[in-house]
């Protein structure tokens, strides 16, 4: 007979089968992992689907405008949901509607690709470039620690400094979103966090926070000043010249029209806040001596932050003198990013790594070809026409059509989170119904892109530097929207009070 086998161990018996049970759960879970959706979010995706197509095909044509006309205002209603519910980034859910638009034949290839060789748009992506100059040199930096050490004695001095260095460098550099995340959020954490004021602590409130504060709702005046501070305000000029708005000499009128009101609110700004959102710390004697030692371990000024002023001084020239030597802004703006790549300032690389550059190439171009097609098929004129006649049936003046345009237009940016794509979906429709309004045209486009810098910082999605500012944790979400509609009310009424008398001034009404 055969020996009676070994009784096998309880602790044998159990630790086989859990280890296969385990390796079992970690192989469905990877399997889980592997079939994860990484595409397009679906509800958004679906919501923004079914706003189209229920336009298209629920709501009655009007008889003024044709199928295709109609077909595109769908596909275009489609887009600006997307942008709101951000079913996919920007830039690709704005590639795939107007890929939509051809393969529906709604447009051809060539009108829907057309705004690519716009000069505004090519002008916008080379900005982005001269950015990347300021950041790359540290001249950005440099300029913002003189400003430091020379007002930064005291807490509101320091914020003034602060604002003034944003100021000195934002027509070179149009990008709000890159001043915030590549200059001057590493300069006030710096600055708090040597004043013992930390990020998502109550310390927050002894520095950080007033400073976050300032120069965010500071960076729309400083954006509003001048034509290429910003993104938006190129886009702006654009699609009111789309329209028939003359805009003569570009750059200098932008300035001239802008410069007072916005000028009025950047110096006030501080001053407000620092009363009604006052930091605990009132004197900051040792920011002076931070910049100082700052500046001395950057050393002298060297060659390349020289060539970057020289040729920065050369484009803002020529974009001044633009209309006087007959070349246009873009052609400008191409002959200093050429001078920057000929003497190594910038390399190729440098243009290539750029990708909020390509991507605005990419939705801008997308959301000003449909919205010049919109207009060429008839849309823009009929929306704005059924507007001003209901204004007129109410018996309401251009002045009073003006106001309650420009009072929607800015409270319908609660819904956006993006001030280039709330231009890219709106502006140009509400302009149109300011012109039609009997709104004068240099006026309504001005004011129009004012407001669109004006709530900038309303939310911390507000726009790109509000996103940045927000993350960097010293400000509570309830102080963002407090402290936002707050400065946006005073903001839109200081630039209509000394606005309106300066534009009057002016011969703009």
């Amino acid at each position: 007979m055969a020996p009676a086998s070994a009784p096998t161990s309880p602790s044998t018996t159990h630790h086989l089968p859990t280890h296969t049970a385990a390796a079992a759960t970690t192989t469905r879970r990877r399997r889980l992992a592997g079939l994860k959706w990484t595409g397009a979010r679906p509800i958004p995706l679906l919501i923004s689907a079914a706003v189209g197509l229920i336009l298209r095909f629920a709501v009655p044509k009007p008889n003024a405008l044709t199928p295709k006309a109609w077909s595109l205002l769908a596909i275009f209603t489609t887009t600006v949901a997307g942008l709101i519910l951000s079913p996919l980034p920007v830039g690709a859910w704005a590639l795939a509607c107007l890929t939509l638009a051809v393969v529906t034949r709604t447009l051809t290839f060539a009108a829907a690709f057309s705004a690519f060789t716009n000069e505004v748009i090519w002008l916008i992506v080379v900005s982005f470039f001269f950015s990347k100059g300021f950041v790359k040199t540290g001249m950005g930096d440099r300029i913002a620690m003189f400003c430091v050490r020379w007002l930064g004695k005291s807490t509101l001095g320091l914020s003034y400094g602060l604002v003034l260095g944003e100021a000195a460098i934002a027509p070179a550099m149009p990008s709000s979103t890159a001043r915030a995340g590549g200059i001057f959020l590493p300069i006030i954490k710096s600055l708090a966090l040597g004043a013992d004021s930390k990020p998502n602590d109550p310390s927050s409130r002894k520095l950080g926070a007033f400073l976050i504060q300032t120069q965010n709702q500071c960076s729309n005046s400083s954006s509003a000043i001048f034509l290429t501070a910003a993104a938006q305000n190129l886009l702006c000029i654009k699609l009111a010249e789309s329209l028939g708005v003359e805009v003569p000499n570009r750059w200098v009128t932008w300035f001239k029209v802008s410069c007072l009101p916005a000028i009025v609110t950047l110096v006030a700004t501080p001053f407000i806040l620092y009363k009604i959102y006052p930091p605990e710390i009132k004197d900051t004697p040792d920011a002076p001596n931070m910049a100082k030692k700052k500046l001395e371990e950057m050393g002298p000024v060297k060659k390349d932050e020289w060539l970057l002023i020289g040729t920065m001084l050369l484009t803002v020239s020529l974009w001044i003198s633009g209309e006087a030597i007959k070349m246009s802004s873009v052609i400008a703006a191409l002959i200093g990013l050429s001078v920057l790549l000929l003497t190594g300032v910038l390399d190729w690389e440098d243009c290539l790594g750029e990708k909020q550059a390509w991507d605005t190439l990419v939705w801008f171009g997308v959301l000003v070809g449909m919205a010049s097609q919109l207009t060429a098929l008839g849309v823009v004129p009929w929306m704005s026409k059924c507007v001003a006649d209901f204004l007129k049936a109410l018996s309401v003046s251009w002045y009073g059509a003006f106001w309650i345009l420009q009072l929607s237009y800015f409270f319908i940016h609660y819904l956006f989170a993006s001030q280039t794509a709330h231009v890219g979906a709106l502006y140009a429709a509400f302009l149109a119904m300011n012109l039609a309004s009997g709104v004068p045209g240099l006026m309504a486009t001005m004011a129009l892109a004012l407001t669109t810098n004006a709530f900038g910082a309303i939310t911390h999605y507000s726009s790109g530097q509000a996103a940045v500012y927000y993350g960097a944790g010293y400000v509570e979400l309830r102080d963002v929207f407090k402290v936002g509609i707050i400065m946006a009310v005073i903001t839109l009424v200081t630039w209509a009070l000394v606005g309106a008398a300066w534009w009057k001034i002016l011969g703009l009404y």
